[in-house]
């Protein structure tokens, strides 16, 4: 596990971007895998083919879009759930190698791999008998 101070990903910290309409930003679960970092996102209700995944400027940043389906003609008597666009950007440290990172995206669940640099993963180191 890394220490505190070693922290791969982290909120991007900065300016609000000006988004129309309703956004939310969907909880995240972060593991450290030995070869790789895994971000598993919820985003129910995401289309697939519509999700963004860019990565700029050590900015990791997830956009996932979700059609307002509401108008189906059903009169409701409670709306508790609120339909809008998901939004969730990381600062990736250089420790991640960006040429491979990975999404896909299943039952409303995005999850995202980092892939740990070359320089970064441990390695075992053979002592040799003189």
């Amino acid at each position: 596990m890394a220490d505190q101070e070693n922290v791969v990903v982290e909120n991007a910290r900065g300016c609000e971007e000006t988004r129309c309409g309703q956004c939310y930003r969907p909880n995240v679960d972060i593991l450290e895998k030995p070869d790789e970092l895994v971000v598993v996102a919820d985003v129910p209700g995401a289309v697939t083919e519509k999700i963004s995944v860019d990565f700029a400027d050590g900015i990791l940043s997830v956009h996932a879009p979700v059609d307002a389906s509401r108008a189906d003609g059903r009169t409701y008597l409670a709306q508790e759930f609120g339909v809008g666009d998901y939004y969730r950007s990381f600062r990736v440290s250089q420790e991640i190698d960006p040429s491979r990172i990975a999404a896909e995206c299943a039952d409303g669940v995005l999850t995202l791999h980092l892939p740990k640099a070359e320089t970064v993963k441990p390695r075992k180191i053979a002592v040799q008998a003189r």
